[in-house]
Order: C-alpha cells, then sequence, then structure tokens
C-alpha cells in the first residue's frame, strides 16, 4: 500500500494514498470509538456537507474571496459528494468530542482531495486546494455543521413524514373496512358502551395525522439557520454580505426554504430547535406504543383473550408451545417506541450542556435524533406492511359479545334510570344473566318492540337518545 505524509501543527501522519481524507480526520478516527457507526450511516448528513460546502464556495466566489478556478474545483467535488459518491470516505464516528469538527474536516479534507485530482493534482497537494483555506473559507464548523445537521434532519423527517402518512392511511383504510362491525368499546379494562370496530381504528388514524402536523411545525423551526456566523456568531473571517448570499445558494440548492437567523450569537449556541423535534418524536412514539399495546389485547388469545382481531401470522412463537404465534411486530414497534423515548433524555441532556458561545454536544444530538428517526421510519413501515394492512376482525364474535355484555345497558338509562339500571347489571353480574333476558323476559321493563328499536346495528353504532 502506498502512502502519503500530510502534517498539522501536532505533527506528519502516513495516510494510505488510496483515500481521500486527510490527517485530521485520522487523528478523529483514532479518538473516537464510540458507538462504531461512521457518519456515513447518515447519507443526508454527508448530502447535506456537500450542500454547504458548495453554498459557500459560490458565495466566496461571487464575493472575490475565492479564486473562480479554485471555486469551480470544489463546487464539482461537492456535486459529487451530492450525488451521494465517496460515502466510504467518511469514516469518523457520530459521536465525538470537538463538537463535530473531526466530522467538518473529513468533509473538508475529502472535497479537497477530490478537487485536487480534477485539477491534475496528486491527493495532499493542499497548497493547490486546502481543506482550511479553500474550502472552509469564510467558514466554522460552528456554522457548518449545524447548518448541515438541519438540512440533514429536514431531508430525513420528510422520509419519515412519507412513511408515517402511508401508515395513517393503511389505518384509515381498515376503519372504512371494519364500518359495520360491531364491538365494544372498554374503558379500565372492562366492557363500556357499544362501538364500531371501524371508529377505533379510524381513530387510530387521525391519532397519527395529528403528528404529521407537528413533524411540519419542527421541521420549521430546523429551517432557520446560523450559516456565515463563523466561530461564534460575530462573522469573524466572513466578507461583508456573505451570510445572506451563502443561505440564499443553500435555499436554491436544496429546495428547503431556509433562513438565515436575526440574531447569529444567539442561533450559534441555541438547540431549542432540536429539543422540539425530540419531543415531537418521543410524543410519536408514546402514541404508537399505545396503538401498538391496543392491537395485541385485541389480538389476544386466540381462545383465551379477545380475539377480535387476528393478526397476520409471521413466525412460530415458541421453542417449546407448539402451534403459537406471537404478535412480532407490534412487540418490536413498542420496542422502538421504547428506545425512541429514551434517546429524548439523551438531547435534553445534551441540549442543557451548552455552555456560553456553543453546544459542544451536537454530535451526540446528531446520533440520538438521526437514529430515532430512521428508528421510526423503520418501526412504521414494518408495522404497516407486516401488520395492519393484514389485520382481520372477527366480527361474529365481537357482535355476541357486545350483546352478551352488561355494558349495554348504559343503552337503556335515559328510559329505566341510572339506578335500576345498575340494578339490573349488578343482579346479571351475580346471576350470570343477559341485560335482555333481565328487562324483557323476567321483568316486562321495556317491549320486545322497543328493545329491537334501541339495539339495532346502527343505534349501537352511532346512538340516538331515546326515551
Amino acid at each position: 500500500m502506498n502512502y502519503r505524509t500530510e502534517k498539522d501543527f501536532l505533527g506528519e501522519r502516513q495516510i494510505p494514498d488510496d483515500v481521500y481524507y486527510g490527517v485530521q480526520t485520522l487523528r478523529g478516527i483514532e479518538n473516537f470509538k464510540i458507538t462504531g457507526l461512521p457518519i456515513s450511516h447518515e447519507p443526508y448528513f454527508i448530502q447535506a456537507f456537500g450542500y454547504v460546502k458548495k453554498a459557500a464556495a459560490m458565495a466566496n466566489r461571487d464575493l472575490g474571496v475565492l479564486d473562480a478556478g479554485i471555486a469551480a474545483a470544489v463546487i464539482g467535488a461537492c456535486e459529487r459528494i451530492i450525488a451521494g459518491e465517496f460515502l466510504d470516505q467518511f469514516p469518523s464516528d457520530m459521536i465525538q468530542g470537538g463538537a463535530g469538527t473531526s466530522t467538518h474536516m473529513n468533509a473538508n479534507e475529502v472535497i479537497a482531495n477530490i478537487a485536487l485530482e480534477a485539477l491534475g493534482h496528486r491527493k495532499g497537494e493542499y497548497r493547490f486546494v486546502g481543506p482550511n483555506d479553500h474550502v472552509n473559507c469564510s467558514q466554522s464548523t460552528n456554522d457548518v455543521y449545524p447548518t448541515a445537521f438541519r438540512i440533514a434532519l429536514i431531508n430525513r423527517l420528510t422520509s419519515y413524514s412519507g412513511a408515517l402518512a402511508a401508515l395513517r392511511d393503511a389505518f384509515a383504510e381498515k376503519g372504512r373496512e371494519f364500518a359495520g362491525v360491531l364491538k365494544m368499546g372498554r374503558t379500565h379494562l372492562q366492557d363500556a358502551v357499544p362501538m364500531a370496530m371501524g371508529d377505533e381504528f379510524h381513530g387510530f388514524a387521525t391519532n397519527l395525522g395529528e403528528e404529521l402536523a407537528r413533524i411540519d411545525e419542527a421541521k420549521k423551526l430546523l429551517a432557520e439557520v446560523n450559516m456565515g456566523a463563523t466561530a461564534i456568531g460575530t462573522s469573524v473571517n466572513a466578507p461583508e454580505g456573505y451570510p445572506e448570499l451563502v443561505v440564499k445558494y443553500l435555499t436554491q440548492l436544496t429546495g428547503i426554504e431556509l433562513s438565515l437567523a436575526a440574531d447569529l450569537v444567539e442561533a450559534t449556541s441555541d438547540t431549542g430547535a432540536y429539543v422540539q423535534l425530540s419531543g415531537v418524536l418521543k410524543r410519536t412514539a408514546v402514541k404508537l406504543s399505545k396503538i401498538c399495546n391496543d392491537l395485541r389485547l385485541l389480538a389476544s388469545g386466540p381462545r383465551t383473550g379477545f380475539n377480535e382481531i387476528n393478526l397476520p401470522q409471521l413466525q412460530p412463537g415458541s421453542s417449546i408451545m407448539p402451534g403459537k404465534v406471537n404478535p412480532v411486530i407490534p412487540e418490536v414497534v413498542n420496542q422502538a417506541a421504547f428506545y425512541v423515548i429514551g434517546a429524548d433524555l439523551t438531547v435534553t441532556l445534551a441540549a442543557s450542556a451548552g455552555q456560553l458561545q456553543l453546544n459542544v454536544m451536537e454530535p451526540v444530538l446528531g446520533f440520538a435524533l438521526f437514529t430515532s428517526i430512521r428508528t421510526m421510519e423503520n418501526a412504521v413501515n414494518a408495522l404497516r406492511e407486516k401488520c395492519v394492512v393484514g389485520i382481520t376482525a372477527n366480527a361474529d364474535r365481537t357482535r355476541e359479545m357486545v350483546l352478551g355484555s352488561l355494558g349495554i345497558v348504559t343503552q337503556l338509562s335515559p328510559m329505566l334510570g341510572y339506578k335500576q339500571c345498575a340494578e339490573i347489571a349488578r343482579e346479571g353480574y351475580r346471576q350470570n344473566k343477559s341485560i335482555y333476558q333481565i328487562v324483557v323476559r323476567e321483568r316486562n321493563l321495556i317491549t320486545q318492540e322497543k328493545w329491537d328499536e334501541v339495539f339495532t346495528l346502527e343505534n349501537l353504532i352511532n346512538p340516538t337518545f331515546m326515551r
């Protein structure tokens, strides 16, 4: 293997000549062996660095602080990064010290070396195109990293929103399919009043639809960037007009309506948008976990549980109990939700750990948010594809349970009064009688015709007030 010598102010190092990263990336690789996941594990992040560096080169070229030929080479290198090339050249660990400097320099070095080769030079000949002087012109880790982070989060959220919308639609379709299925509603796990199973599933859809609106709100907060702030928000080493111009180019390149923060000092240290997003992810995870708990209860049995619905049978469920099948998809989605709920605490602690003009904990914020969004997207896809679309209803059983339930006495309360209905329910419970047997057959409290009027399918699902 051939090597090239690169040096920084700490000394010289030998770099394999076939790699595009340089000495500062190498030091980061050696220092940070934390998650075992390289930053290339999040392709949207690498792509976002390409967008940021391209916009910066364009702005610096226009403002006369970067040679047009060098700018063209840097822009060309960024376009290849944006297109998805060179992902394997980003080995820095996702969690690192230095507020993301190793990740940022990884991008600077790779882009510089791609540009060098395009100009006919060898990797490492940084006097022609340098990672610091040229690729990083008018920039700092402290504005580049969070700007790329936000762009990547927005793009990742767009993908996740599509998956969540598809799950919402799958539940809505089941709501329509089960619109005529009568079942017993429950509160405190006890019989309450009748309802349509379709309403239950439509409720799941509505629940998830609310989360899509919250994601859109979080994306708007992320679209405010501090690009051009450089080190701490004073725009040191950046030419006049650079912050506005670079954000203008970024908006054009990404198709995202980005805005420059009004107070760059505040924006450089603030992580409130990440806390907000993490809260949204946690909120959805909590709701999704509750829905999966409901699905597992409704499918419990099959002979000794609720057995109201059937989930797709995907795999044998036991090494000892023959024929047992478990609700593995709702179970795995529960666990994914637990992970995301836990990651929210990481985000909270990291955001609170910022000091003075910079929050140096952004790498762990990135790790927590990227992995949470990816986990949620994979979970909702699995729930839709392998569970929801294949759910069937046991309509005969659910109707039988409704008519045998003591809870239907509530329908008679306007006619017979709460006290008498409570006595009827108590008698039914103690003597194992149906409400029909007590009210119509034994006590003649209402006629058969009135019973038939009250207990039609339509009136049970969409009750009207009767006396």
